[in-house]
């Protein structure tokens, strides 16, 4: 059996495929991280921090006083949230706002707890 020049190109092209596929499949993760803060279970640890760090002040909190505050919290652990900083605050800021539309402020979040 003979083979032309364009099915052997057919071959290779496939094979190559093949590997680059699994390639890629390999090197995806396929579990969850240990330090992801990203699950669901994260967010809501975080946004339970967040609120009890809220709750234990004023009231009249900036969005800094409140990372600090945040962060010297008890329950919140370093090792696990390394990322997280003030974009992440306000990630979950806009996400209480977003659930709770009667909330414009961290004011308005102390008052509603």
């Amino acid at each position: 059996m003979k083979f032309d020049t364009s099915t052997w190109m057919m071959i290779f092209f496939i094979i190559v495929l093949v590997v680059s596929i699994w390639k890629i499949y390999a090197f995806l993760p396929n579990k969850e991280l240990a330090d992801d803060d990203t699950t669901e279970e994260s967010k809501k640890d975080l946004t339970e921090i967040m609120l009890k760090a809220i709750k234990n002040s004023d009231g009249k909190l900036s969005v800094d006083e409140l990372l600090v505050k945040f962060e010297e919290s008890e329950e919140f652990d370093s090792q696990r949230y390394w990322r997280f900083n003030k974009n992440r605050l306000n990630q979950l800021l806009n996400a209480y706002y977003a659930l709770h539309p009667h909330t414009q402020c961290i004011e308005d979040i102390h008052k509603n707890i």
